[in-house]
């Protein structure tokens, strides 16, 4: 089963499919949630993002698996000829 929902572009994976797109928003808005909730919790700036910077690591991280393992593989030029 073919699963071709981002391709890369340099170390940037970008959606091409409507799945990939909806990863990709789950992600935005689940960054944004996060960064407010820590920020409600917080009692300086500094506190604010060393928290944030290491929960959008982590969420990087599973959209980077996620698009890894989903890419559409470029077809190499032995094989299209």
């Amino acid at each position: 089963m073919k699963l071709n929902w981002f391709t890369r572009k340099g170390i940037i994976y970008l959606p091409v499919s409507i799945i990939g797109w909806v990863i990709l928003t789950i992600a935005l808005v689940y960054a944004v949630f996060t960064f407010i909730d820590i920020d409600r919790r917080s009692h300086s700036v500094s506190d604010t993002l060393i928290n944030f910077v290491f929960n959008l690591l982590l969420i990087g991280l599973v959209y980077t698996l996620i698009a890894y393992f989903t890419e559409k593989k470029p077809v190499p030029e032995a094989i299209k000829k």
